[in-house]
């Protein structure tokens, strides 16, 4: 479609009732969306509608197969399968959604910060990213964790402080444009602070890089999580996280044998993560404007 055969309606939307409609036609992200909502209204009112809490033991049903009482089975010690699910994904997400909301405002500072201070502050923050970006993910995913311990705060901490480099150099990549605008230098001219330039003109130029960076980010976040959680460096039991929930049906009996014990974590997990991934593409295209001219 060329750009002449345009809705001429259209052109006259704000930018984010163009980006609305573009989303609204992504059949895909929609997909995306209804399942995500699907899976937080059922584990947000899961006590609701299930007997069952998720480090309640029965001793009777050991290792017990879906059934009518337990839909997805039990666990080594009697736990029913679908509650330690339903939290588990209370958990994961809350660490997910924490740990990128942390993320997202160390990196908008940073990114801000060098793009409207001077040349040689702008040099020395972004080498301090540039290293922060340079170290081994994997590796400093591992000694972080090991030293701030396990639990849901040191988990979150340490996600947040992996996930904030790029965004920071999306972020200053915008803004250098935008600090050489008339309004930006009249704003400057007339006196305006740091923080004025942060909030009144970065924050919102800025508004469809966080907003894309952070859907995409939370997928991102979970499985760092059940990564941590499986390793035994996240979530601790008796808590239940998809993460550690796979690390304790990790054996070769239980992988065998106690297929639902894996099974629908790590299907929970898969689908939630393909979830917010098709909703982050959609609104990532929604945000590209030249998204009309195709």
């Amino acid at each position: 479609m060329s750009a002449a055969t345009i809705d001429v309606s259209a052109k006259h939307r704000g930018p984010t009732a163009r980006a609305l409609g573009r989303f609204i036609t992504n059949r895909v992200a929609l997909l995306g969306l209804l399942v995500l909502l699907i899976i937080l209204t059922a584990i947000l009112t899961y006590p609701l509608w299930w007997s069952y809490t998720p480090n309640q033991i029965d001793l009777r049903a050991l290792n017990k197969s879906p059934s009518a009482s337990h839909w997805f089975g039990t666990d080594g010690v009697g736990r029913d399968i679908l509650a330690r699910l339903m939290q588990g994904g209370r958990t994961s997400l809350l660490v997910a959604v924490t740990s990128v909301g942390v993320s997202l405002v160390i990196g908008f500072l940073v990114g801000a910060v060098s793009s409207f201070s001077g040349r040689l502050a702008d040099g020395a923050i972004m080498r301090f990213v540039d290293l922060a970006m340079t170290l081994p993910p994997v590796i400093l995913l591992l000694v972080l964790a090991s030293i701030v311990g396990t639990g849901i705060v040191p988990t979150i901490a340490v996600i947040s402080l992996l996930s904030w480099p790029v965004l920071s150099r999306m972020v200053r990549a915008r803004l250098l444009e935008l600090r050489e605008r008339d309004f930006v230098v009249a704003a400057r001219g007339m006196g305006a602070g740091m923080r004025h330039l942060l909030f009144r003109h970065g924050l919102p130029n800025c508004i469809d890089i966080l907003v894309v960076y952070a859907t995409l980010q939370i997928a991102n976040a979970i499985l760092l999580e059940a990564g941590l959680s499986f390793l035994g460096l996240g979530i601790a039991p008796p808590e239940a996280s998809w993460g550690n929930m796979l690390n304790a049906a990790r054996s070769t009996s239980v992988l065998e044998q106690y297929v639902w014990q894996w099974m629908f974590p790590g299907a929970a997990l898969v689908i939630t993560v393909l979830a917010i991934n098709f909703v982050g593409d959609g609104l990532r295209d929604a945000f590209d404007p030249r998204s009309d001219l195709k």
